[in-house]
Parts: structure tokens; C-alpha cells; sequence
């Protein structure tokens, strides 16, 4: 009986080509779409899974008042972990971490010629107790044996030694700054897991950080990070109050807040908004999942409509069907058939498209994504497979069988009132979610395009920078200060300059100052912005008043605030007068317009700038036009100083775009789902459109005998489907227009939202209709009337 079935189906199919070819090609793109958004999406959820613990494992996190609101960030005192294995019963094991991310540069490791760069992670004893990093070679707890003993990746050894065995005892030179010096090797581990955020190459131990900065030993810094793995039966909710004002109980003055987060959840759920959890990448994953489900819905949507506008060719085949026996059971079974088999044949083309779209997927998404083919997977795609066949075959399936036989061989059966509105309906909704992808592309577009070229107060073009070896030795700090003097005598070098903490967000911040007139109990943070001489000149940052920094000694004793911050602190007439932070007096030299120093989602914060001789990353300004000879030498220049070392430099404007690169990828991924859905949309409505002609053939034919032109008969056709298009427009743009002014309010500047992208997309969706329709109403126009009469 079934190989009756799918038999028959195989012949239908092949009789009926152009809706088979219709059905393949919006069935298989519909399932192929849905393929990369699963996998993609299945990456994100399983990203920082990683480890054996993962159940357990707990970052504490911290939140800091101030007066303009409470900041979340995962920084904590070095010596919360010890403190809360040993005093709060539900910690099982808890580590300091000092991540590879927290240092502003990566150092470099030096073995005879070999010079690489690399990033360091400190990392206190209970280490691979909570986090799972096996070693390939050497003991794990030798790293805790001295404080000049490291463990390295696979990678980084292969790098440096070209291989990974006999690396143990080896001596390595590290230049990074305070930490700069020579180690011992004592052991080699696997390479970090591509899904996991934490990457690092060399591994530290804590202690040696706790030597070098001495503040460690207070409860009062917040640098490291501090992980925990808690009992099973740990309640996270009691765990949480209960250290909630933990730092308050060791440090009276303290007034941050902890909680704990599950870590593996951080990655998705990382956003905090005034200390509450608020979205984060998450929102993106439930987003495309959406997208993904509503693809797969109008590829099925297509097939419903296509399968009963086609009903009409088989009507006799279902009278006779039933005439001779034939229960509607069977019927359905056949019908459904055909579409279990239409939607198998669509799942063969979508694995091929999403084997050759999968290298590209991956360099849109910055992701590693590979087809691993596992029991979970064929029964997730088998099973997305059965279910777009039920539901594309289901409605077709009642509808066919439901034909009354006597009243289909008399030919008396006519289209109801109610097939008509649910095929106008599923047309609908096929356009509403078009007419949203739309909007929702344009707008992603001009919000990005704005980020893009928005005036953020200083001058980024042409400006490149990149880090040099910098240990706090005077001998070594003058060579380095040389250095930046020689680059300024290029040619091609319009300024050049040095800076620790970048504009781009990666900065300290200081909340213990005062001031003239301050307010008891006023707390404000200040972003701190560490920066060498000419600085402010180099990036074109502009004075409102006072002068830059002096170019002496003078200027460890001077400080410059935003414009932000002169407001924060309510002073007046602000040049000369004194400010406290460190215990240290300065004074307020001058005053600079406020510029976007980080995201565009985060609004001009108070900063202050303190000034160095020289700092660990160089910034250089260079001409337009001569850009490739000044690198040049700009890079002999470098190779003198830093023989051996790679000159790897980076332009400023390619960092600032690199901070919104999510966005960026999200749009790209939305315009090709968005470009996606409508072709399949469009595809129905092609064939819908032919179907409605052949229907009307005749009802065409009468209209040109009595005196109606082709543009007549091509609008009657067209009106019926703009109509539609109309409804599907009013339902859309309020929905879309709602979620896009959300989106919108997450950006601290942003586009207005207006109605021109409303517009556009009406504009789009219409004249993509009238593209479609319009060939298969002048087509039935253009056929010649006896044709279709001759039959009467």
C-alpha cells in the first residue's frame, strides 16, 4: 500500500513539473535557512560548555553604586575566593583569575630567535579543580611549585618550538610589562576549546601578580575575577544573599553587591541593566530562531496554497477515487505522502546547499561551525524534515479528501468562501513577515551606517597603532621614549603619541576623588584614560578650555576632565583648580569637548586624562596618500628597536568598527534570510498567481471578446493580490515599527526611526508583487480568447 502511495505521489510530481520545481525550490531554501540557523544557534547555546563542571560553576559577580546608577562587572578583591572557600560552607572550590582580556596588550615570549606574541592567564591553586584544562605534557601542579614556572598551549609550543614534546625544563624570556622576565616550563595543555570565551596561551601563577601588585592583599581592588563551584544542592538564591553584602562585612567603606552567575550562561545572558539582568546575545539567538521558524513556515505555506490552488486538476481523480471505494483515510494518507516526499526530496537539495554555504556561513558569522553528524542531529533535521511535511501536507490533505464524489463528477462543485479566505490568509501572513524582514534590514543598515560615520569628538582616520615590549626599567623606558621620537621624524608622520587604556572602552576607572565644594557622600566614577605626551594632538581631540598637558615633569602634577565630568562635579570656572584621587594632589590644566570614548550604546561618561612619557601601545598619525611608504618605515624603525619582533599594527577606525561587529553580522545574516523569505514568498505567489490565471481562463476570455484591453485584464488580476499586500502591510508595520524602537533604545544615539524605511519597504513589497503577478496576468491577457472558448 505505501509503495502504491508514494508511487503515485513520484508520478504526480513528475506530471505536475512546474509545481514540483515551485515546491523544491522554496521547501529546500526554506530547510536549508532553518539548517544554518540550528546550527548556528546550537553553537551559541553551547558556548563555554565546556567544562566537566559546568552544572557548578559560578563567577561572582559585582555591582557597584554610584551616582548614576549600579555598573555589573565580573572584577572582584583577590582575596574573595580563599575567603569564601574557607568561611561559606556551600563553596566546594573557588579560584582567582586574572584573565589573558584583563591586560591591555599581549606580552611576548622569546626563545633564541623566536619571538611571539601571546596572552597570559594568572591563575591562583584550585585552578583545574574548577575549570577543565588537560595537560598533554608535565605536571599541572608544578605551575604552583615556584613563582618563575608556566604552563603552555599545544599551539604556542608548536609555534615557538615546532613541536610539543620535550618542551618541559625549557626556559622562556616573557616581556610583559611589571610580570617581564624569564620562566621555566613546566607543562603543556590542551588548546582552549573554540567555543570557549576565556582564551589564553600561557598559564601564570596568581601568586606572582599578588608580588607585583601589592593591592592584592587589600579588600579594597576589584581586578581579578573569582570563580566557584558550589554544591549540588546549593540553593543559588540563599547563596546570593547571603554574600550579598560580603565585601561590605570585610571592608566598612565598601558598598558593592555580589551575586553569582552561572558561567556558562554569562556568555548569553552577560547584560546588565542598573544591576538587573537584561538581555545580552541571547535576544540574538531568540531572534534568529524566530526567523529561522518563520522561513521554514512560508516554504509550507507556499506548498498549501500551491496544493489547493492546483485542487481544481484534481477533483475528478478524488470523485472517482471515493465513486469506486476509497476511504478518505487513504486519500489523506496518499496526499499526505506527497508532501512527506516532496519535503525528503527538498531535505537532499537543502543538505548539499548547506554543505557548500557552510565556509561562507562561517566567515559572515566568525564562527567554526562543522556538520558533525551525531544521533541527536539526524533525528533533530529528520524530525524539522516529518514535521514541514505534515504541516505543508496537511490542510491540502483534509481539503482534497473532503470532495463530496457525486457532487465532483457533476461538476457542481464550487471553490467555498472559506478556502478562499484561508489561501488569502496564508498569503497574508507569507507577506506580513516579508514586509518585517524588510523593515527590520533597513533599519539594522542605517543605525550601522550611522554608528559608522557619527562624529564621536576626535579623528580617527589614518591613524594606526600597535604595542611595543615596554619593562618598567629606565634604561629600557628611555630607549622606548627614542623609539616614539624617531617615529615623529618619519616622513609621512604627521604626530605619534603612546596610551595604556584605549578609546574604544577598554579603560580603568577611579571613583575615590576630591574636589572644591564636593558634596559629603557624592560618589561618581571617572573613566581613566592613561596616555603619553601629544595624545589629545595625535587623535584630534579639542580643547574647550585651558591647555594640554605639560611636556615635563610638571605633568605627573596636572589633569584634564571631559566636559562630562566638569559637569558631574558641579565646578565653575574648573582651570587651576585642585583635585585629590590616590592620595595625590593635581591640578585641572584643562578642559576637552566630550568625545565617544566607548560604544555607541554607552552615553559620554565623566573620564580624566593622566599623562606618561611612554606607554605600551604607540599611536601614529600619517598622511593620507603616502600611507604604504611611511608604514614601511615606520616598520624599519621598529624592526631596529624590536629585532626579531612581528610589527603587527592595526588602523584605529578598523578597532572602532570591530566594537559594533555583532551588529554588522546580524545585519548581513538579516539582509540573506530577508532576501530568502521574500524569494519564497514571491515563488508562491508566482505560482499562485499562474493557478489563479488558468482558474479565470475563461472569465479572461469573455472580458477581451466583450471589448477589455491587456493592462485591463493584467490590473484585475494584480488588484486581487495588492490587496492583499495592503492587509499584510497595515498588520506588519506596527509590529515592526514597535520591536525596531526597542532596538533602537538600546543605543545611547541612534537614527530616527521615521517613515521613509515604512515607505521603502511598502514601496519594495509592491513593486516586487506587481514583478510577480504582473507576468502571469499579461501572459493570460496576451492568450487568445478562442482558445479559451472554444471549449463553450
Amino acid at each position: 500500500m505505501l509503495k502504491n502511495y508514494f508511487k503515485i505521489a513520484w508520478r504526480n510530481l513528475l506530471k505536475e513539473r512546474q509545481f514540483t520545481m515551485l515546491n523544491l525550490i522554496g521547501l529546500s531554501t526554506g530547510l536549508a535557512c532553518t539548517l544554518l540557523i540550528y546550527l548556528w544557534v546550537n553553537d551559541e547555546l553551547h558556548v563555554d560548555k565546556v567544562n566537566e563542571k559546568d552544572s557548578q560553576l559560578f563567577q561572582i559577580m559585582a555591582n557597584y553604586s554610584n551616582d548614576d546608577g549600579i555598573k555589573t562587572g565580573g572584577n572582584t578583591p583577590g582575596l574573595l575566593a580563599s575567603a569564601l572557600a574557607s568561611e561559606m560552607p556551600e563553596v566546594e572550590s573557588s579560584v582567582t583569575v586574572v584573565p589573558a582580556s584583563w591586560f591591555s596588550n599581549k606580552g611576548v615570549i622569546s626563545f633564541d630567535d623566536a619571538h611571539l606574541k601571546a596572552g597570559g592567564q594568572f591563575i591562583s591553586k584550585n585552578y583545574f579543580d574548577v575549570f577543565t584544562c588537560p595537560f598533554t605534557a608535565g605536571d599541572k601542579n608544578s605551575l604552583f611549585s615556584d613563582l618563575q614556572t608556566i604552563a603552555i598551549s599545544e599551539e604556542l609550543a608548536l609555534k615557538m618550538f615546532h613541536t610539543t614534546d620535550k618542551v618541559i625544563g625549557k626556559t622562556i624570556k616573557w616581556d610583559n610589562g611589571e610580570f617581564s622576565g624569564n620562566y621555566a616550563i613546566g607543562g603543556v595543555f590542551k588548546n582552549n576549546a573554540v567555543n570557549a570565551t576565556n582564551q589564553f596561551d600561557i598559564l601564570f601563577n596568581f601568586d606572582l601578580f599578588a608580588e607585583k601588585r601589592q593591592s592584592m592583599k587589600f579588600w579594597g581592588n576589584s581586578d581579578p575575577n573569582t570563580f566557584v563551584i558550589l554544591k549540588k544542592e546549593t540553593d543559588l538564591n540563599r547563596f546570593n544573599a547571603k554574600i550579598k553584602n560580603y565585601l561590605t562585612s570585610k571592608d566598612s567603606k565598601s558598598t558593592t553587591q555580589l551575586f553569582a552567575i552561572k558561567y556558562s550562561d554569562k556568555y548569553l545572558h552577560g547584560q546588565f541593566i542598573n544591576g538587573v539582568q537584561s538581555g545580552g546575545r541571547i535576544t540574538y539567538v531568540r531572534l534568529f530562531s524566530i526567523i529561522g521558524l518563520f522561513i521554514l513556515i512560508i516554504a509550507c505555506i507556499n506548498f498549501m496554497n500551491l496544493s489547493t490552488a492546483k485542487a481544481s486538476g484534481r477533483i475528478k481523480e478524488v470523485g472517482i477515487k471515493k465513486a469506486v471505494g476509497a476511504l478518505r483515510s487513504s486519500l489523506v494518507f496518499q496526499y499526505l505522502g506527497e508532501s512527506l516526499l516532496m519535503s525528503f526530496l527538498s531535505l537532499i537539495i537543502a543538505i548539499l546547499l548547506v554543505i557548500l554555504l557552510l565556509p561562507q556561513f562561517n566567515e559572515i558569522t566568525g564562527k567554526q561551525i562543522e556538520i558533525q553528524l551525531n544521533g541527536l542531529l539526524i533525528l533533530i533535521v529528520l524530525g524539522i524534515t516529518l514535521l514541514t511535511g505534515l504541516i505543508s501536507g496537511s490542510y491540502p490533505a483534509i481539503y482534497l479528501s473532503s470532495f463530496n464524489p457525486a457532487a465532483v463528477l457533476k461538476g457542481k462543485l464550487k471553490t467555498s468562501v472559506g478556502e478562499l479566505w484561508v489561501r488569502k490568509g496564508l498569503v497574508v501572513f507569507q507577506f506580513a513577515v516579508s514586509v518585517i524582514f524588510i523593515v527590520s534590514v533597513l533599519v539594522v543598515y542605517r543605525q550601522i551606517k550611522y554608528i559608522q560615520n557619527r562624529d564621536l569628538g576626535y579623528n580617527r582616520d589614518n591613524i594606526i597603532h600597535f604595542e611595543i615590549p615596554l619593562e618598567m626599567d629606565s634604561v629600557k623606558l628611555k630607549t622606548a621614549e627614542s623609539f616614539l621620537g624617531e617615529i615623529k621624524n618619519i616622513p609621512g608622520v604627521i604626530n605619534a603619541s603612546s596610551y595604556s587604556h584605549n578609546l574604544t572602552g577598554d579603560h580603568g576607572s577611579i571613583s575615590d576623588f576630591d574636589w572644591p565644594g564636593k558634596t559629603p557622600g557624592k560618589n561618581i566614577e571617572f573613566s581613566n584614560l592613561e596616555v603619553g605626551y601629544n595624545f589629545m594632538e595625535t587623535v584630534g581631540i579639542q580643547l574647550k578650555e585651558g591647555r594640554s598637558f605639560s611636556q615635563n615633569q610638571n605633568a605627573y602634577n596636572e589633569i584634564v576632565f571631559n566636559e562630562a565630568a566638569i559637569k558631574s562635579m558641579g565646578l565653575k570656572d574648573p582651570i587651576g583648580k585642585t583635585i585629590k584621587f590616590w592620595g595625590k594632589e593635581r591640578q585641572i590644566v584643562g578642559v576637552v569637548k566630550n568625545f565617544n570614548f566607548e560604544s555607541l550604546y554607552e552615553t559620554v561618561k565623566p573620564c580624566f586624562f593622566q599623562v606618561y612619557p611612554i606607554m605600551p601601545n604607540v599611536m601614529v598619525k600619517i598622511s593620507g596618500g603616502s600611507e604604504k611608504r611611511t608604514l614601511a618605515r615606520i616598520e624599519k624603525v621598529f624592526q631596529q628597536y624590536n629585532h626579531g619582533l612581528v610589527f603587527d599594527y592595526q588602523f584605529l577606525d578598523e578597532n572602532y568598527q570591530a566594537l559594533y561587529v555583532s551588529e554588522q553580522r546580524i545585519g548581513l545574516l538579516s539582509q540573506y534570510f530577508a532576501g530568502l523569505a521574500i524569494l519564497i514568498s514571491c515563488l508562491g505567489l508566482f505560482g499562485l498567481a499562474a493557478f489563479t490565471a488558468q482558474r479565470r481562463q475563461k472569465e479572461i476570455g469573455i472580458r477581451k471578446v466583450v471589448g477589455a484591453t491587456v493592462g485591463n485584464i493584467a490590473m484585475m488580476l494584480s488588484m486581487d493580490f495588492l490587496k492583499l499586500i495592503v492587509v499584510a502591510m497595515v498588520i506588519a508595520f506596527p509590529l515592526i515599527g514597535w520591536a525596531m524602537s526597542q532596538w533602537l533604545h538600546e543605543f545611547a544615539y541612534s537614527i530616527d526611526l521615521g517613515i521613509s524605511v515604512f515607505v521603502i519597504s511598502g514601496g519594495s513589497v509592491t513593486m516586487l508583487t506587481l514583478a510577480t503577478v504582473g507576468y502571469q496576468a499579461i501572459k493570460a491577457a496576451l492568450t487568445d480568447p478562442i482558445k479559451s472558448l472554444k471549449t463553450e
